[in-house]
């Protein structure tokens, strides 16, 4: 399917979706219309709030704040997830004693460990982004680290055989195996880190997207915490696009699919 066809169907599905949504709002299709708004709000009720989000100016400061905490939490929990995950998957040993540890780590609740943060760093951005970096770390870690365990033992054998040594296997056969796993991770990390800075100013904070969620929630005001959560979304795509520009750039050697031939 071509960009075009496929961006056709993604908008087409959209608009139909606003036209169900504001179908059932303002005709008594599944109920009374007057509770439907209350629970649902309507399609035109919110995109008026996020023109008014906008116009006024008061979203960039929010969205900066989220802006900042996603990325540090992206960064140094991708980073850290990069870095321990090849160095385990190289020190099979010590990946064997840290394994139920490791396991044990990422079972804790994020949620549980929210309130931990924000005792130990504070209602700052950092008590957001250690929760973002719990979420971001073990989704990259465990991609890379299975990357660089299902590299080819006949390919290893041949790159020893042509006289490769430990920094030009991981610069020829490692990395290259670990990065279509790594962006794969990182394609879902970073909504998780996104997440992770929202949950936390949801559950504490004076500004960001998540305070904006939990203002308008807390006065039942359906319009703005689906305003928030729309503002939310197209933030997570933005971010998405970003990383795949960069997945495009260092991966441009991996054939697509529609260039393999039978």
């Amino acid at each position: 399917m071509s960009r075009t066809r496929l961006l056709t169907w993604q908008i087409s599905l959209g608009l139909a979706m606003l036209l169900i949504w504001h179908a059932v709002s303002t005709w008594p299709i599944l109920g009374d219309v007057k509770q439907i708004k209350f629970f649902f709000s309507t399609p035109t009720d919110v995109i008026a709030r996020i023109w008014r989000f906008f116009a006024t100016g008061m979203i960039w400061k929010h969205l900066w704040i989220t802006l900042v905490e996603t990325l540090l939490a992206f960064c140094i929990g991708s980073l850290a997830g990069i870095v321990i995950g090849f160095w385990l998957a190289r020190q099979p040993r010590v990946a064997a004693v840290l394994d139920p540890y490791v396991k044990m780590a990422n079972a804790l609740p994020r949620v549980v460990l929210a309130p931990i943060f924000m005792l130990w760093f504070g209602l700052d951005i950092w008590s957001k982004v250690a929760l973002g970096v719990t979420l971001v770390f073990f989704i990259v870690f465990f991609n890379v680290y299975q990357g660089v365990k299902e590299v080819s033992p006949v390919i290893l054998s041949n790159a020893r055989m042509l006289g490769m040594n430990e920094r030009q296997l991981f610069r020829h056969v490692y990395w290259p195996s670990a990065l279509s796993w790594m962006f794969s991770s990182l394609h879902t990390s970073v909504g998780f880190a996104l997440v992770g800075a929202v949950v936390g100013e949801y559950l504490g904070s004076a500004a960001g997207l998540g305070y904006v969620i939990h203002e308008a929630e807390s006065t039942f005001d359906m319009t703005g915490v689906v305003a928030g959560m729309v503002v939310l979304s197209a933030f997570v795509i933005l971010i998405d696009w970003m990383v795949t520009l960069v997945e495009n750039r260092l991966l441009a050697w991996r054939p697509q699919a529609g260039d393999r031939t039978s």
